[in-house]
């Protein structure tokens, strides 16, 4: 099996969409500015100045990830995480994960930040073990399902 993690292609934004929902329902639920977001990744976040990331694996994308631009240019914020649901528990999240963090330290970022939800005890563990700590959560946040927010200094 050949793994990759490859850059934003605009013939992958179909599977962007698709793995993120495909999560979003198996936790939680859809908003519209999530069906928005996931429809329109160029606009939304790679024309904003973010990145998204793929995995991908005998040519076929299992994974995805990105890093949205914050009001502080020297922050991103980590989300749209999303694994095929046959493949989770094979640490490709992890893998996405690691990379990132090598990606933010190249791009000389000051941190990463995530906004996760206390359902979500695996990630939080996992975020925990790459080095995030939790910090309050701002009252104007801009998710209504994350009651936990995380940073990593780099």
């Amino acid at each position: 099996m050949m793994l990759e993690i490859i850059p934003f292609e605009k013939q992958y934004a179909n599977a962007f969409y698709k793995l993120n929902i495909e999560w979003l329902e198996s936790y939680f639920y859809v908003e519209p500015l999530d069906k928005e977001v996931l429809s329109n990744p160029e606009i939304y976040i790679i024309n904003k100045g973010g990145f998204i990331f793929f995995v991908r694996l005998d040519n076929k994308i299992v994974g995805t990830v990105a890093l949205m631009p914050t009001t502080d240019r020297s922050i991103l914020e980590l989300t749209k995480m999303a694994i095929s649901p046959t493949l989770r528990g094979q640490n490709m999240g992890q893998k996405l994960m690691q990379h990132c963090i090598d990606f933010a330290k190249e791009q000389n970022l000051k941190s990463l930040i995530l906004y996760t939800n206390s359902k979500l005890k695996n990630a939080i563990h996992i975020y925990s073990k790459y080095g995030f700590v939790n910090v309050p959560v701002e009252e104007n946040s801009p998710y209504t399902r994350g009651d936990i927010k995380m940073i990593l200094d780099l």
